[in-house]
């Protein structure tokens, strides 16, 4: 549900090696969507097996990836003792193992801003900022036969907020530099974050959302690249 994929995998199964096998699978997405390479910090056994902690990475990571509406406690640790048997003893070790880290790292503390303020109450002047944003942002990509209808979706990708800021400094932005078509979740990560670097090439500060808070649709991130962009070049023709 939150990337919009459907994975092949059974609603309902009952054997254990059935539910191991979908868990592998759905697994398997997860660590792709999160970016993660191994050694993870989950496994399909430890997940099987209603392991604690690596439900608790595994969640926590999900929350930071997708902008949960919840305000994590900042540097939640837990005291894991592990045992190893050695020479027919038993030997004890407790390690501290970090489970949440400070709201920066997790994307979740900044500044109230403006349009902090829209999206909790003013949805009259929400409308009107998006509609003026989308006349600005159509004023320059219908220079290319492109026109946006609609701001939640159409940025997402990474493909029209590339060209806009093209066609905002008056470059070119090489077709083998981003996927014009792009298909995956890497793609349009991969799009957002070079849109995100041309902006600070050209002196803008850098956004303080991540390229997967846009690929993600968080509509108040896109609102905010589009109205820095908007505030620079507005009196652009």
């Amino acid at each position: 549900k939150l990337t919009g994929q459907k994975l092949d995998v059974p609603e309902v199964t009952q054997s254990e090696e059935g539910q191991k096998q979908k868990l592998e699978v759905v697994l398997a997405a997860a660590n792709r969507v999160l970016g993660r390479y191994p050694p993870y910090k989950w496994s399909v056994e430890s997940i099987h097996s209603k392991d604690i902690l690596p439900i608790l990475h595994l969640l926590v990571s999900l929350a930071r990836q997708y902008r949960a509406p919840v305000r994590l406690p900042e540097r939640v640790a837990v005291q894991v003792v592990i045992v190893r048997k050695k020479d027919g003893q038993l030997i004890h070790r407790t390690v501290r193992e970090e489970i949440t880290s400070t709201y920066d790292d997790l994307g979740m503390r900044c500044e109230r801003d403006a349009f902090d303020a829209l999206f909790d109450s003013e949805h009259d002047k929400l409308v009107i900022v998006k509609k003026s944003l989308v006349t600005f942002v159509n004023k320059h990509l219908s220079k290319v036969h492109l026109e946006v209808t609609d701001l939640d979706t159409q940025f997402h990708d990474g493909v029209f907020l590339t060209l806009l800021l093209g066609l905002l400094e008056g470059f070119f932005v090489p077709l083998g530099s981003f996927h014009l078509t792009p298909k995956s979740h890497d793609q349009k990560v991969h799009n957002v974050s070079f849109a995100f670097d041309l902006m600070q090439d050209v002196g803008l500060p850098k956004p303080k959302a991540r390229p997967e808070d846009i690929v993600n649709l968080d509509l108040k991130s896109t609102l905010r690249v589009l109205y820095n962009l908007f505030t620079k070049y507005k009196g652009i023709n």
